[in-house]
């Protein structure tokens, strides 16, 4: 598989974190890992929770197994932890990966704005289009068919079903350019701001909308945040390419988003950080180094291949390494020597 094929594979794993979807379902944890421990042993994490790898849990629609909570409240009294956060993520080979993430006593954290007040919403059909984007996406997740052409500055799923509904989030986001901009700062409602980032996502001029999804990245709702990253992720794969319309997408917000407590909030940072990086500013490479090494870190030593495999390019890239030693040593499965190397 090319580098370039690794990327996007990447990418599209990096888009769902599991909902519990319309309806009860048991899936297999087959993949359980770590982030934000400091100094504390991963096996002390892993005994303080009440599943393991190989259980299998079951997800009731609009539920969240309440043992999460349990595990969560077990972590937040491990010595110098504050606060913890699990979250399941569909799918590595069929089975449910959980990340469990802990947030540091006298750490900085990330801070969101509060939520808005506004009684503004979206129209009717792109409401539903959203909702039923998600039902479509979570199928298409599931069936391991998540793939998807990005070269529009947009994602365009592989996956006719969900193709058909982004193809009407680019009418919406002519037609209702405005409005949605509006719902995104102002309206108290976060599913709608949700679905406003993403439709934002399929406007024509994207650089006018850079700024929105910025400030949304700043959302008190993870939805909300994850889906303006998203939007800016495949932004900056257009801007990668070198188009003559390359959108320009500010490296800053993601470099703290890298480090936040929100499993998505890295995912998606990291997504489009491993984009930003691909120019080598030496500014950014910086920036990663002085505030986001040990979170990188933490993450290319994910299990999943393609959720490890953006930090692992960005670490490469921040080492001096040149693309063919990055391609070698990805072929080779060699992740301890881009950590090392970046750990210099």
């Amino acid at each position: 598989m090319s580098r370039r094929a690794r990327l996007a594979v990447a990418l599209c794993l990096g888009c769902l974190a599991y909902d519990g979807g319309s309806a009860a379902q048991s899936l297999q944890v087959g993949i359980i890992d770590l982030y934000g421990l400091g100094s504390l042993p991963a096996a002390d994490v892993r005994k303080a929770l009440t599943f393991k790898e190989g259980d299998s849990i079951s997800f009731a629609s609009e539920e969240r197994p309440a043992f999460f909570a349990e595990s969560e409240l077990r972590l937040g009294k491990l010595p110098g932890v504050s606060r913890a956060s699990i979250s399941p993520v569909c799918c590595e080979d069929g089975r449910v990966i959980v990340y469990v993430g802990l947030e540091q006593k006298g750490r900085p954290s990330t801070s969101f704005r509060d939520a808005p007040t506004g009684s503004v919403r979206l129209a009717a059909d792109v409401l539903q289009a959203g909702r039923d984007y998600g039902n479509a996406n979570a199928g298409a997740v599931m069936r391991g068919e998540a793939t998807e052409d990005d070269s529009h500055g947009h994602a365009l799923s592989h996956d006719p079903t969900a193709r058909a509904i982004e193809q009407k989030f680019i009418g919406f986001a002519s037609r209702d350019f405005a409005k949605l901009r509006q719902v995104l700062r102002e309206s108290s409602d976060a599913e709608h701001r949700a679905i406003a980032a993403q439709v934002l996502g399929y406007v024509a001029a994207k650089q006018d909308v850079v700024p929105d999804l910025v400030e949304a990245m700043r959302d008190s709702n993870s939805d909300v945040r994850n889906n303006a990253m998203r939007a800016l992720a495949v932004f900056t794969r257009k801007a990668h390419a070198g188009s003559e319309a390359a959108i320009v997408v500010p490296y800053d917000p993601f470099v703290a988003s890298v480090n936040s407590l929100v499993w998505t909030d890295r995912n998606k940072s990291s997504l489009a950080l491993m984009e930003l990086t691909a120019s080598r500013d030496p500014k950014l490479l910086e920036a990663l180094r002085r505030n986001a090494l040990p979170s990188l870190v933490e993450m290319a030593r994910w299990k999943s291949p393609g959720h490890a495999m953006p930090s692992l390019l960005i670490l490469a890239r921040m080492s001096g390494m040149s693309d063919e030693a990055i391609d070698q040593a990805l072929k080779a499965g060699d992740s301890e020597r881009i950590i090392a190397a970046a750990s210099k």
